[in-house]
């Protein structure tokens, strides 16, 4: 026990100490000053802002901003369609691998354009190395700039400042600090034994005399942008469980800091926006508190193990269900709190074999997006929180409520609420129906153990399946047989719902704030940068995401928690 939780210690402070130097680093990128890579990169920018002509607008509007979002993803979304529709006809190809059904081809293209990457296929079966690389590695830089995009702009537009130019972000997002990252990380895996080859598989003849094939490709590079950029897609379908994607603790390590590190700087990059280092340090660390208890509680409840098992056996054993024995119950429980935090949705071991307090702790990381939540838009989720509990505590204390010298009205209220609102509807409704009607709906095929009156592992399958859509994560519980026409379409409304409008509206709410004039500071002000307004924040957090999903989290993994704690004989 005491390793684990000493692997995962040491993970964690290696999160911190990397936080302010790439906060920094991304400050720098986004505020225009100089960087090191400037000598390599202002040529290439300047190549393809002037082949694209993307720069005849200094600065954008919300609207603005928000339409060269829809556009150039659509735009992106046809090409990487037909690409994947057309790969039978196109090279690097080695297994002669047909296109998939549309429906899983649709799905996938929407799920990879909306940086989710959740998977309904089996990637070394179905799609070819050029579809795995030209199209589905292109969506996961170009989703992940997106989102980081979005992000700055909305830091500035709550710091005073013009929303910029989202292809100067985009390309800068990719140029600067995606691709650089992504080339060092690529060569430290494929040391650390991670292929990066064309070739087809490997053919192998067994001790038994029978005939294997192994799987392989470029894995390297397809890997380190799925953790970076929060995407989460796996090369093979086991994901980092699989030894060709995280074959050692030291690639687990590198991975999960991959994941980890470019949401949690942001909250730094902020703080540099708003020359404001005091209130950026009281939201991090109430981010890390909460990430550090949900890791606590997953950890716990895996060391503790099944006590079906336990009592079955007469002993006491961690739960080994679904883990891969080189990571272990720690390394599990660390990665499947921090996919869920950061909306990157890979896996190191199955999430349909966590315990229930796992279970409880990756979906409410998913039902709040603020631990640390997706690549740029999680940090600007925790800002919408900030908003509303300004709003709420202005309204207690009777003052007109202010953020950052700035008045919070109507309009910026209505389109907090719009961002907080559209995840509820996107996964609760299509769960309703899918609970409702199992047997009616002919394209849908009930999973294993399924039926009229579902159990509680079952109730937590469906939920997860639109959680993680529409919170952009990917991940899935095992045993839903999620391959069907319904769960492709359904899941494709969650997954559109739950990035585009949230996006609309955090672009117009960064306009307000940017078109209002400060306000002088008085005596009686709010500060935002104190202990009690962030530990005040945490609490409407957790009670909004607490409240909002309760129900579905007691008849889920709560239930099941106090079933297995006591069965009934």
């Amino acid at each position: 026990m005491g390793q684990g939780f000493f692997q995962i210690g040491v993970t964690l402070c290696i999160v911190i100490a990397i936080t302010p130097l790439l906060g920094r680093y991304m400050a720098r990128v986004f505020l225009g000053e100089k960087t090191l890579l400037d000598l390599i990169m202002n040529p290439v920018e300047g190549i393809i802002h002037k082949l694209a002509d993307t720069l005849r607008i200094d600065d954008m509007t919300g609207w603005q901003y928000a339409r060269a979002v829809l556009c150039s993803n659509m735009l992106m979304g046809v090409m990487v369609f037909m690409l994947i529709c057309l790969q039978q006809f196109l090279p690097w190809n080695p297994q002669g691998l047909a296109a998939p059904k549309w429906d899983i081809t649709l799905h996938t293209t929407i799920s990879f354009l909306t940086n989710t990457d959740q998977q309904h296929y089996s990637g070394e079966t179905t799609l070819s190395y050029f579809s795995q690389t030209a199209a589905l590695t292109f969506l996961m830089f170009t989703s992940a700039a997106t989102g980081l995009a979005v992000g700055i702009a909305f830091i500035r537009g709550l710091t005073g400042k013009r929303l910029g130019n989202f292809y100067v972000d985009l390309t800068r997002s990719i140029t600067r600090i995606l691709l650089p990252i992504s080339i060092v990380g690529a060569i430290a895996l494929l040391a650390l034994g991670v292929p990066q080859t064309l070739d087809g598989s490997l053919k192998l003849t067994t001790l038994e005399g029978a005939t294997q094939y192994i799987a392989r490709g470029p894995v390297a590079s397809f890997e380190i942008i799925k953790q970076l950029g929060e995407n989460g897609g796996g090369f093979f379908n086991a994901n980092s469980a699989h030894p060709y994607e995280n074959p050692s603790s030291i690639s687990n390590l590198i991975e999960i800091i991959a994941m980890i590190c470019i949401p949690a700087a942001l909250i730094h990059t902020y703080g540099i926006f708003a020359n404001n280092a005091k209130q950026a340090r009281l939201l991090y660390w109430m981010v890390f508190a909460i990430y550090g208890v949900l890791i606590g509680v997953t950890a716990i409840g895996e060391y503790q193990g099944n006590p079906i098992i336990d009592n079955a056996l007469g002993l006491e054993l961690p739960n080994l269900e679904g883990k891969e024995v080189r990571f272990g119950w720690a390394q599990t429980a660390l990665w499947a709190i921090t996919t869920t935090g950061t909306m990157t949705g890979s896996v190191n071991g199955m999430h349909d074999s966590l315990m229930p307090q796992g279970l409880f702790s990756t979906l409410l990381n998913m039902f709040l997006q603020i631990v640390w939540g997706g690549q740029g838009t999680g940090t600007a989720y925790l800002f919408i929180y900030s908003i509303l509990t300004v709003f709420l505590t202005g309204l207690m204390v009777g003052r007109t409520p202010e953020f950052l010298g700035r008045k919070i009205e109507k309009k910026e209220i209505v389109l907090a609420s719009v961002v907080l609102l559209v995840h509820p509807i996107a996964v609760l409704l299509p769960s309703a129906i899918s609970l409702a009607f199992p047997n009616t709906l002919a394209f849908f095929i009930p999973p294993p153990g399924y039926t009229k009156s579902p159990e509680f592992h079952n109730i937590s399958r469906v939920i997860y399946e639109y959680a993680s859509a529409s919170a952009n994560n990917g991940s899935g519980l095992q045993g839903l047989g999620n391959s069907t026409l319904w769960w492709n379409l359904s899941t494709c409304f969650s997954l559109l719902m739950g990035r585009y409008i949230p996006i609309i509206a955090i672009l117009l709410l960064a306009q307000s704030m940017a078109g209002k004039l400060p306000v002088p500071e008085t005596p009686g002000t709010l500060r935002t940068d104190s202990t009690l307004f962030t530990a005040i924040t945490a609490g409407i957090i957790l009670i909004l995401g607490v409240l909002t999903f309760f129900p579905v989290l007691a008849l889920g993994p709560i239930a099941e928690g106090i079933k297995l704690a006591s069965p009934i004989k």
